[in-house]
């Protein structure tokens, strides 16, 4: 019986298994069952788990009524054996017991294998088979007698015993029912002819359920041929329709809804002949339409091209309006900051001078508004390049806010500067950008600030291997920008709204370059209003760090251990100015408030202990009184008081200094500043040039260059610096020099006859005894897309054209053996280069002795070669364009570019490498008009200028 259960459980398993997988193969591919299938599953599998379940269930049942039936009738036996031979038993009749049981033996033997009776100590009393295992149908020892009927079921054989009772004992003495047992009978009942029964149950059942497969495969497959072949034929016949055999058709009478589908099929073709048809009519009328289309919009690009003329007229009227007011402009503005320079060159008082340097920065920064617009147009059109030469972050914004204070001063509002003093101070970037984006945010703050302060905080922190990102606040207690005005005020031309246009003035251009400049110097800008209580903004930017400083900060040994009294009552300026103090070492006492002064004022004692008093105060004419009493108070204690007021006022300083202080500066109070008042001695005047000792690198050097006053500059600048110079004029003449003697550093032009600089740096680097020397590429003019070609083509570095001798100082010591630098000279003289936020002039003689290296004849020489050319340069170029040759004017160009870098025109060099960028570019000529516009104004400027100067020059040799 377990047997059966078991194999009926394991076949239902396996139909569940059956089941789920057919399940999940119909889900995951039942777009590929064709319809084959689909008969084959709805047929045949419906009729399979239904004659499983019908015959599972019905062989179930028969299989369990035949162990039902040997248990039954094993029961039926035992049950009278057992009331039958309780008498013969007590009697000791064995004679009658045998007979007893033998014929129950011989009557039922189909099913009994042997009848044993055992006595109440479980002896054998008598068996109808005398060879029979009796000790099988024993009870094993330890076991009770039964009370009642049992079995044990075996594999092939059940053993049944019962209890024989002394029924007449038991009424008569009315004892316990067990005390009356006097032994058992026990039956072994055979199981075989039972499992033969249920065998061929299950054979039968097989042949049953394989016969109903078969009929219904039988079926099944008759279903498929009456109708997957029509179907087939149909399928055929639609592909032969797809492929634009319109007349194919499905012929023969099918049976049923398949005789429907094929006359569809028929009225399908034939609509799509039709349509066809139709569609084939449609296409020759749309062709005439076409044409006439067509002609239509021959005549419309005619009159495009009339009008795309007329306004290509007109975009030139409005370069050649923005040429001639940029040249209306500049002409009276660099007279102004001409005459202002040649006056500064004589003797003159410190007002007078600083009258006049105020009017220069005043000019030069009216000359850079104008300019705005074109560095709007450039970044509008992605042409604005970012410089990356060596450059002081302090000096740069303390000059950008000097140029600032006195808009400040006069609305009497407190302007401070913070620089951290973590922040390195020798960077390479754009120095003028930084200070441009630093102009247009604190001159709106000071624009739109009544009462109260503008604080400027600059911090860093490094991002990467000697890179640094920099980050300028800019804070203000103004009117603030309400929550309307802040959705707009990066857009072009645009402020706040009209009052603020109306009040405050302005193009609304600034925030827009200061956004697209900060963008370019991989940096952002953001800010922070609340309306009536004031804005917060700020911007970032990427510097390198300059590993090989050039510059370096005044620290006044005089100073240190010094002390100093310094009394402010604005936090920002106070913080600021104690930061300073505390880096030259100095014993600071700090008085922020009123109360505290008066206090420190009482005390004679402790004010003779200080050795300076810095007193910061405004100059309203309330507090002036209070001004001139802390100076009266302390002039006889203190031997050197210094007072920093927020006015410019030359007569307000001499009446300040007249009452016993011994300065008055006006703020923001700068290092340079505060360390020329305090220090006067120890504070050098800034020079353009670094001087270095007489101390050189004992290298040897190749300097490659076509240019002739380029390779005598070169030379001269680098013999300032290393032993021996090699000088090649073209790039054959390099290889060969390399082929015979191994240099530590080579310097190559681009653009050269004979072999240009990167075909020679190839063969260097294969064919020479330099195939490891560094290689710096030297040229007039490289924008982005230029570097990363000139580094992807083995070049180390590249500097440009003027050669600044902070790039080549640093190029040589980035460069070269470090074992050869082991002495790296120490700066005499280190002094940041002057970055000028104003334009050039027309001729700077100092831009060109810095060029030249100091060397005055050497600067002559090349000035006046470069004027003497430039009739001829001006009269080919000009031809050039008249007969729109763009690649005769790149060579022009490029030559007087390197030209113009070491000849002390800034203006010409500048319009020079902006008209090769855009040449280089790719940009039309027509679009340049407004470039060579300017390009030839600053050439007849030149012209115009060159003899009074080199009359002058000559005068002063």
């Amino acid at each position: 019986m377990n047997d059966y259960l078991f194999g009926i459980s394991h076949n239902c398993a396996i139909i569940a298994l059956f089941i789920q997988i057919f399940h999940t193969k119909v889900q995951q591919k039942m777009h590929k069952i064709s319809l084959k299938d689909w008969v084959i599953l709805l047929t045949i599998v419906p009729t399979i788990i239904i004659s499983l379940l019908v015959a599972g269930y019905l062989s179930y049942s028969r299989y369990s009524e035949l162990d039902q039936f040997i248990y039954q009738r094993a029961n039926s036996i035992i049950s009278p054996l057992a009331i039958s031979s309780a008498e013969p038993l007590l009697e000791k009749k064995r004679d009658s017991l045998r007979t007893l049981i033998g014929f129950s033996h011989r009557s039922q033997s189909d099913i009994i294998k042997s009848i044993a009776i055992f006595t109440k100590d479980n002896q054998v009393f008598v068996t109808s088979a005398y060879h029979g295992d009796t000790h099988t149908l024993r009870i094993k020892a330890g076991q009770n007698l039964p009370k009642r009927i049992q079995y044990d079921d075996y594999d092939d054989y059940l053993i049944y015993r019962a209890p024989i009772i002394d029924e007449f004992t038991t009424q008569t003495t009315n004892s316990a029912l067990e005390m009356n047992i006097i032994g058992y009978i026990a039956i072994q009942i055979d199981k075989s002819t039972i499992k033969y029964a249920q065998q061929q149950l299950l054979i039968t059942v097989f042949f049953i359920l394989l016969a109903g497969f078969i009929i219904s495969a039988w079926f099944a497959y008759k279903l498929i041929n009456s109708v997957t072949r029509p179907i087939s034929s149909m399928v055929l016949a639609i592909d032969r329709i797809r492929e634009g055999k319109i007349e194919s058709r499905i012929s023969g009478q099918l049976v049923g809804e398949l005789n429907f589908l094929k006359n569809g099929v028929n009225a399908m073709a034939q609509s799509l002949g039709d349509y066809q048809d139709e569609m084939q009519r449609s296409i020759d009328q749309a062709t005439i339409d076409l044409r006439e289309s067509l002609e239509q919009f021959e005549i419309q690009n005619v009159e495009l091209d009339i009008a795309k003329r007329k306004a290509q007229d007109a975009n030139k009227v409005k370069s050649e309006f923005l040429a001639n007011m940029s040249h209306e402009l500049r002409t009276p503005l660099n007279g102004v900051i001409g005459f202002t320079r040649q006056v500064l060159k004589t003797p003159l008082s410190d007002t007078q001078r600083d009258h006049l340097q105020t009017i220069e920065r005043s000019a030069a920064s009216l000359l850079s508004i104008i300019n705005d617009i074109l560095d709007f147009s450039k970044l509008d059109a992605g042409k604005m390049i970012i410089e990356n030469i060596p450059f002081s972050i302090r000096e740069s914004i303390e000059e950008t806010l000097t140029l600032l204070a006195p808009s400040a001063h006069k609305k009497n509002i407190e302007l401070s500067l913070r620089v951290s003093p973590q922040l390195p101070d020798t960077l390479i970037g754009d120095a003028m950008r930084i200070k441009q984006v630093m102009v247009n945010l604190a001159s709106n703050a000071i624009k739109f600030t009544d009462k109260g302060s503008v604080d400027i905080n600059l911090e860093g922190n490094v991002i990467g291997k000697n890179l640094y990102k920099i980050r300028v606040t800019v804070q203000d207690t103004g009117i603030g920008i309400s929550n309307q005005q802040q959705n707009s005020i990066f857009e072009a031309f645009g402020q706040g709204d009209k009052s603020v246009t109306r009040i405050y003035g302005g193009t609304g251009l600034g925030l827009v370059i200061s956004q697209r400049l900060v963008s370019e110097m991989h940096g952002g800008i953001g800010f922070e209003s609340v309306e009536n209580e004031g804005s917060t903004f700020w911007f970032t930017f990427q510097c390198e760090l300059n590993t090989i400083p050039t510059v370096q900060l005044s620290t006044p040994e005089s100073l240190s251990g010094k002390a100093i009294l310094y009394y402010e009552l604005h936090a920002a300026s106070r913080l600021a100015t104690s930061e300073i103090l505390a880096s030259w070492q100095m014993k600071i006492t700090c008085i922020s408030k009123r109360s505290e002064m008066d206090i420190i004022l009482a005390d004679k004692k402790m004010l003779s202990s200080f050795d300076f008093a810095l007193i910061g105060h405004d100059v309203t004419p309330s507090a002036l009184n209070d001004v001139k009493k802390f100076v009266f108070t302390l002039k006889d204690i203190i031997p050197s008081i210094h007072l920093a007021i927020n006015s410019n006022s030359p007569s307000l300083h001499e009446a300040l200094i007249s009452s016993g202080a011994k300065t008055c500066i006006s703020k923001p109070i700068t290092l340079q500043r505060l360390s020329k008042t305090l220090s006067p001695t120890t504070t050098p005047e800034i020079n353009s040039l670094i001087e270095v000792s007489e101390q050189k690198v004992p290298i040897k050097v190749l300097a490659v260059d076509d240019n002739e006053a380029n390779l005598k500059l070169i030379n001269e600048l680098l013999l300032e610096q290393v032993h021996d110079v090699t000088t090649a004029t073209d790039g054959a003449q390099a290889v060969e020099l390399c082929r015979h003697e191994k240099f530590a550093l080579i310097f190559m032009d681009i653009q050269m006859p004979v072999l240009d600089g990167i075909s020679a740096l190839s063969i260097i680097r294969q064919q020479t005894l330099n195939e490891h020397t560094p290689i710096i590429a030297v040229t007039a003019h490289v924008f982005g897309e230029e570097k990363d070609k000139l580094l992807e083509n083995g070049f180390n570095s590249f500097i440009t054209k003027p050669i600044d001798e902070a790039m080549l100082h640093h190029s040589i010591y980035e460069y070269c053996d470090s074992t050869l630098l082991a002495y790296r000279p120490e700066l005499v003289t280190p002094s940041p280069v002057a970055i000028r936020s104003s334009r050039p002039k027309i001729i700077d003689w100092k831009l060109a002795l810095q060029r030249a290296g100091q060397k005055k004849m050497l600067a002559k020489d090349m000035f006046v070669g470069l004027v003497n050319s430039l009739p001829e340069s001006k009269a080919n170029i000009s031809e050039a364009l008249i007969s729109q040759d763009i690649e005769q004017l790149k060579v022009l160009i490029h030559k007087l570019n390197g030209a113009c870098c070491y000849s002390g025109v800034p203006s010409l060099g500048k319009v020079t490498h902006e008209l090769e960028t855009e040449l280089k570019r790719g940009i039309g000529l027509d679009d340049l008009q407004p470039e060579f516009f300017e390009f030839f104004e600053q050439i007849d400027l030149v012209l115009e200028d060159a003899e009074v100067f080199i009359t002058k020059l000559e005068n002063q040799s």
